[in-house]
C-alpha cells in the first residue's frame, strides 16, 4: 500500500529545509516545499513526526525557482536571497527555542559563489558511473552534471572511466580554487599495488596526486597512504594559505569560510594569548596571530596539526604553536581569548566546563549546527557569559546548512 497523498499548507521552513504543515493528525514536515505554499505531498507514516515529499505545487511561493533534482541540494528550489533569509530564521529559532534567549541575529553573510563552490566531493564507484553517496531512494544515483562542485572537479569526473578505477569502491576529490589543482583518494580494500591502474587513470585524467584509504566505519579512520604524486595542495582561506588533502578535514567552500575566519578574528580582538580549540591546521588560529603575542592551536588530529606546522614554517608565523589534545580536557593558563570551531555535535560538557574555568574573558564560537550552538550558548549564558554579535554565514548555498559566528564575553 503506497503512502497517501495529502494537500497541505506550508507555515514555515524549519531546520533541515523542511516545510512545516499541520493537518487533523498533527504536524507534517515536507521536503521540497516553501512557506506560504499549498502542496500535494506523499506522506510517510511512522513513529514521531510524519514526513512528506512534495509531489505537486498548487500555489507556489514567489521565492520558488527551478532547481536540479539533486540529493545534495535540499534548498535549491528557493531563490538565493530567500535561502539567506531562511537560514537567518533557523538561527533565530534555535536561539529562542533552545537557548531561551532573545538577541539580534544579523543578516546571513552570502557565499561569494552560489554554485560551483565545493572544493571536495566523494562518490561511489559503480558500473554505471560515479554516483552520489548521499541519496534518496534505494539505488545509487549516477552523477550527471553536479552544479555544486568546482569546475576543476567536474572537468576531471567527465574524463574518468569507472572500470579503470576498479577495485576502488569510492573516490574522493579535493580541488583548489587558488591553484586549479586536484588531488584524489581511492577507497578500497587491498595493498597499494592493486590500485596502480586506478592511480594511473586518475593521474592521466589530471590529478596531481593519489592516495589510498582503506574502508572504515569512521571516515578515513583506517589510515591513508600516498600512491602517486602529491598528498596535498594549497588553498586560500581568508588571509592565509592552508594545505588541503582529499582525506583531511577542511571547509569545502574556502572563500565563504575565509570571510567567517576574518570575522572571527575581528571578534576575538587582541591580547597576550589566544587559544584555538578544535583548531585543525590552524586556519582560524593563524588569523588571530597578528593581534596576539602568542596563539595555541589545539586539535586531536595529528594529520591536521602536521599540515599546520608545515604551513607556519613556510609563512614564518613564529607566534603560532600546535598542540595535540582533546578540547574536553583543555587546560591552559593565562588565556585571554578562546576560539572554538567544534564538530556538529558542539561542545562537550567537559569542554564547556574547562572554558568556563579558564582565565579567558571572551569566547568566539564558530558553529556548523545552530541547534548544538544554541544549546551551548544557553548553558554558558546561564553561567554568566553574555552573548554579543551573532552572524550567520552561508558556506553551503542550495542546501539548508548554515554556519554561525558569535561572541560571548564575561
Amino acid at each position: 500500500m503506497s503512502d497517501p497523498l495529502i494537500t497541505l499548507e506550508i507555515e514555515k521552513l524549519v531546520a533541515g529545509g523542511l516545510g512545516l504543515s499541520r493537518d487533523g493528525s498533527g504536524v507534517v514536515l515536507v521536503r521540497g516545499a516553501l512557506p506560504g505554499e499549498r502542496v500535494v505531498a506523499r506522506v510517510r507514516a511512522g513513529r514521531g513526526v510524519r514526513q512528506g515529499l512534495t509531489q505537486e505545487v498548487l500555489h507556489p511561493s514567489p521565492d520558488r525557482v527551478d532547481a536540479p533534482d539533486l540529493p545534495t541540494a535540499d534548498l535549491a528550489h528557493a531563490a538565493y536571497p530567500a535561502q539567506l533569509a531562511y537560514k537567518r530564521g533557523f538561527v533565530e529559532e534555535a536561539l529562542t527555542r533552545i537557548a531561551k534567549l532573545r538577541a539580534p541575529v544579523a543578516e546571513t553573510v552570502p557565499s561569494p559563489h552560489e554554485w560551483h563552490y565545493r572544493n571536495a566531493a566523494q562518490y561511489l564507484v559503480t558500473p554505471g558511473g560515479l554516483a552520489y553517496r548521499e541519496r534518496r531512494g534505494h539505488g545509487p544515483l549516477v552523477v550527471g552534471e553536479d552544479p555544486l562542485v568546482m569546475e576543476a572537479i567536474r572537468t576531471l569526473v567527465d574524463r574518468l572511466d569507472p572500470e579503470q578505477l576498479d577495485p576502488a569502491t569510492e573516490v574522493a576529490f579535493r580541488a583548489s580554487r587558488l591553484t586549479g589543482e586536484v588531488v584524489a583518494a581511492v577507497i578500497g580494500a587491498g595493498e597499494p599495488k592493486v590500485f596502480l591502474r586506478a592511480s594511473d587513470h586518475l593521474m592521466d585524467a589530471g590529478v596531481v596526486g593519489v592516495s589510498l584509504a582503506q574502508p572504515s566505519g569512521k571516515r578515513f579512520g583506517a589510515g591513508v597512504r600516498l600512491i602517486a604524486g602529491e598528498s596535498e595542495i594549497q588553498e586560500q582561506f581568508g588571509r592565509v594559505q592552508v594545505g588541503v588533502s582529499a582525506t583531511g578535514f577542511a571547509q569545502v567552500n574556502p572563500e565563504a569560510a575565509g570571510l567567517a575566519y576574518i570575522r572571527a578574528a575581528e571578534l576575538a580582538g587582541s591580547g597576550m594569548h589566544a587559544v584555538d580549540l578544535y583548531g585543525g591546521s590552524g586556519a582560524i588560529g593563524r588569523h588571530l596571530a597578528p593581534n596576539f603575542t602568542r596563539v595555541t592551536v589545539l586539535d586531536s588530529s595529528p594529520e591536521a596539526l602536521s599540515r599546520g606546522r608545515q604551513a607556519v614554517a613556510v609563512s614564518g608565523e613564529r607566534n603560532v604553536s600546535y598542540r595535540q589534545g582533546d578540547a574536553a580536557r583543555f587546560s591552559e593558563l593565562g588565556t585571554d581569548v578562546i576560539v572554538v570551531d567544534p564538530p556538529r555535535a558542539g561542545l562537550e560538557q567537559e569542554a564547556r566546563d574547562h572554558i568556563h574555568a579558564s582565565t579567558a574573558d571572551r569566547l568566539v564560537y564558530v558553529s556548523c549546527d545552530p541547534a548544538t550552538w544554541a544549546r551551548d550558548v544557553g548553558d554558558l549564558t546561564r553561567r554568566g557569559w553574555r552573548l554579543g554579535a551573532v552572524l550567520p554565514h552561508d558556506f553551503y548555498p542550495q542546501t539548508s546548512h548554515v554556519e554561525v559566528v558569535s561572541v560571548l564575553d564575561r
